[in-house]
């Protein structure tokens, strides 16, 4: 992994350490798994990117493989708290905008993720005689 995509990765990290961290300011009493998830996921993030800045080379589809997972819950989440609005609850409208960021930084990142990807090497075919 590059060191620029590794520093993505950092960033992409604190980015959701500081939405969780907002989710939680939002609604203390019922948001405590907004900081929880925010901060294991953002500090599994940042770590992925001092292990890919350090060489590390299992890191890029550790990386791949979290920031997918996440891509897809993000997705989800956001689907429901914008139904949630769309039906008359509209104490939702924070929540599913800060899920709909979420969503867009990580698909914003997956693809760069996806470009750090080394092929598997392959086995030169010879002919068998």
């Amino acid at each position: 992994m590059n060191t620029k995509t590794a520093g993505y990765l950092i960033l992409y990290g604190a980015f959701l350490v500081g939405m969780g961290l907002l989710g939680y300011l939002s609604n203390p009493e019922k948001a405590k798994t907004a900081l929880m998830t925010g901060g294991t996921f953002g500090a599994l993030s940042i770590l992925w990117g001092v292990l890919g800045a350090r060489g590390t080379r299992w890191v890029v589809p550790a990386a791949v493989g979290t920031t997918a997972l996440l891509t897809l819950v993000f997705a989800w989440r956001a689907t429901v708290g914008w139904q949630a609005v769309i039906e008359g609850q509209p104490e939702k409208r924070f929540a599913a905008l800060l899920l709909t960021t979420m969503l867009a930084a990580s698909a914003v990142l997956l693809p760069v993720l996806f470009r750090s990807l080394k092929p598997l090497p392959t086995a030169t075919s010879q002919p068998r005689e």
